[in-house]
């Protein structure tokens, strides 16, 4: 009986040794392919093996054992590839979201590196000049009085500089931590924008840009936060008059459409490549070289437009910019408040 088992033992491994080596050489070749297929290949080698044994236990003599034992092994087959599949279908789909997930984890550290790396030059300049000026005033270098008001009202459009960088540093963590929170109503998007437009009226005046706002039927209300809409329209107009060149035109306009309110600023800026659309509203994005120069000391620190877009996906929005005209078109969707409900009808008394 040992004797009997040996050999049925030794055929057993004889047989299925070369079917495994195959199987061993398959998987190896396959690790250039799709991990699907390299599943159903481990999964199937298994099947063929134990195939190949029972036919050399059986001296590949076709028994009824043998056709009962093929069914079972057909069954099994029929069962272990289809899962196969699905599960090398789910680990593929895995393995992508984790690249995935690293490839986003590498350019949110390489952006916050960027940022950190061009707030710590954009807040050196200013500080330094504020150091400059406030050290030549103390030192009695400067004592002329006009000459005085005249450093003074420098240090304090500095002081200004510095904290509104500060300000966008604290909302753009606001923002990325989750901790904004919006109370949201009924707000006239025709106030928000002549509140922009009078904020940003005298910067666009001094570098001679001409401001126009037009509406598409009326200015639609939206359902949404009052300060941080304000926000964003600042920042879109702000971004707008930045880029565009003296005697350009930065044109605000407004209307409804499918069941949601739409904003768009045009400006004349010269377009951006299209391979840098997408990134116009990554953190410390500051253009391309072929738009519109602009002086260092107006540029910015490339976080107006990011938190343009945080603000517009936390009131359930859209911000999407293209190139159009002389330069480009950046456009908000926002949703629309709800109508209330209608209060005619019979009146009884």
């Amino acid at each position: 009986m040992l004797a009997e088992l040996r050999h049925v033992g030794l055929v057993a491994l004889v047989c299925t040794l070369p079917v495994a080596l195959l199987g061993a050489l398959l998987l190896h070749h396959m690790r250039r392919y799709s991990i699907t297929a390299a599943v159903t290949v481990l999964v199937l080698v298994p099947v063929a093996a134990t195939l190949s044994g029972v036919l050399g236990v059986n001296g590949w003599m076709f028994t009824p054992v043998l056709r009962t034992e093929l069914a079972v092994a057909a069954a099994v087959a029929a069962v272990s590839v289809p899962a196969g599949m699905l599960l090398g279908r789910g680990i593929a789909h895995e393995l992508t979201w984790q690249r995935e997930a690293r490839a986003r984890e590498r350019a949110a550290e390489s952006a916050r590196r960027e940022l950190v790396a061009w707030i710590s030059h954009d807040l050196r300049t200013p500080l330094a000049g504020i150091r400059a000026m406030t050290e030549a005033l103390a030192d009695g270098v400067v004592a002329d009085p006009a000459e005085v008001a005249q450093y003074a009202q420098r240090i304090g459009q500095q002081t200004q500089r510095l904290s509104g960088m500060v300000e966008d540093l604290f909302q753009l963590s606001r923002i990325s931590s989750g901790a904004l929170r919006l109370t949201l109503s009924a707000i006239p998007l025709g106030e928000v924008v002549s509140e922009a437009l009078a904020a940003e009226a005298l910067t666009a005046a001094r570098k001679g840009v001409h401001l126009h706002a037009e509406a598409d039927s009326g200015w639609p209300i939206v359902q949404g936060s009052d300060p941080e809409l304000a926000r964003v329209v600042r920042n879109l107009l702000s971004n707008a008059i930045r880029h565009t060149p003296p005697d350009g035109t930065v044109v605000l306009a407004a209307g409804a459409r499918d069941g949601q309110a739409w904003l768009r600023v045009d400006d004349a800026c010269g377009g951006i490549p299209e391979h840098d659309l997408e990134r116009v509203f990554d953190l410390a994005y500051r253009g391309n070289p072929a738009r519109t120069p602009v002086p260092a000391a107006q540029a910015g620190a490339g976080l107006g437009l990011a938190i343009a877009r945080g603000l517009v996906e936390a009131h359930s929005g859209r911000i999407e910019a293209r190139n159009h005209g002389p330069g480009c078109r950046f456009e908000v969707l926002l949703p629309l408040a709800p109508t209330p409900p209608s209060r005619s009808g019979p009146v009884t008394g």
